[in-house]
């Protein structure tokens, strides 16, 4: 029987001028992929640079784009009525940026994963799946497309020919459906670093998940998520890195 590995990812680099958020510099060594804002709702140039430097140092973390709608106020997680062409143009010039930043240090692209309202308006809408797919496909074959499990975005990747990663959330509830419960609900998102480890830990070994209802659903899970900008962040990636040793599950880039 083969060892069991996962990817464990962050998203970062979402400070923007004199604003920290997060904590990137402890957290990137402690995981294998990094997803990187890409100055629309989250990070600058100077940041970017900042990021991709420090992935490079850590020798062994993987560097993905983060592009989001262009709402730095609202972090991107206000939704944005665009038309299929605006969605394409947006994509293509956020991977662009980092894509430009990162080779100039020796670095490339590994995947994709959109941000917040982006990434959550694909639940329900297959054809923004589908640009957003269509996109990644054009700017580079290769890229990898991260997207919630077994729903559109992953489905779009695989159509339009592309390596597609299930995504699953240590700090976020479900719905029955295998959506994320809405940030506006109680019980969104999970505060308790041990009860996200062992949750994690289920996806995993199981592939099953229990809902915000109680009820459990089927998951797949080829990468962790952890949210850089959360209070916590930095105890949960500790805490699920001791539970998946402890099971005797590696951390392994994608």
């Amino acid at each position: 029987m083969s060892k069991l590995t996962i990817d464990l990812n962050a998203d970062l680099g979402e400070s923007f001028g004199n604003y920290s958020i997060g904590n990137d510099s402890e957290i990137i060594p402690l995981i294998s992929s990094a997803n990187v804002a890409c100055g629309f709702h989250a990070g600058d140039p100077g940041v970017m640079i900042e990021t991709v430097k420090r992935i490079k140092a850590s020798g062994s973390t993987g560097l993905g784009a983060h592009p989001g709608f262009l709402d730095l106020m609202g972090f991107g997680r206000r939704y944005m009525q665009l038309s299929d062409d605006e969605v394409y143009a947006m994509m293509l010039y956020q991977l662009s940026a980092l894509d430009g930043i990162a080779r100039t240090y020796g670095l490339s692209i590994n995947h994709v994963k959109p941000h917040g309202a982006l990434y959550n308006a694909t639940f329900k809408d297959d054809n923004l799946a589908r640009v957003i797919a269509e996109a990644v496909k054009d700017f580079n074959p290769e890229l990898k497309l991260m997207g919630l499990a077994n729903n559109n975005l992953v489905k779009a990747g695989e159509a339009a020919g592309l390596e597609v990663k299930n995504e699953v959330f240590a700090d976020r509830a479900y719905e029955e459906d295998g959506t994320l419960v809405s940030r506006s609900k109680e019980g969104a998102m999970i505060t308790d670093s041990d009860l996200a480890a062992k949750r994690v830990i289920r996806m995993l070994k199981e592939g099953k998940v229990e809902s915000i209802s109680g009820k459990d659903i089927d998951i797949k899970a080829d990468s962790i998520c952890v949210h850089g900008d959360g209070e916590k962040a930095l105890e949960f990636v500790k805490e699920i890195r001791r539970n998946l040793k402890e099971q005797g599950i590696d951390i392994e880039t994608f």
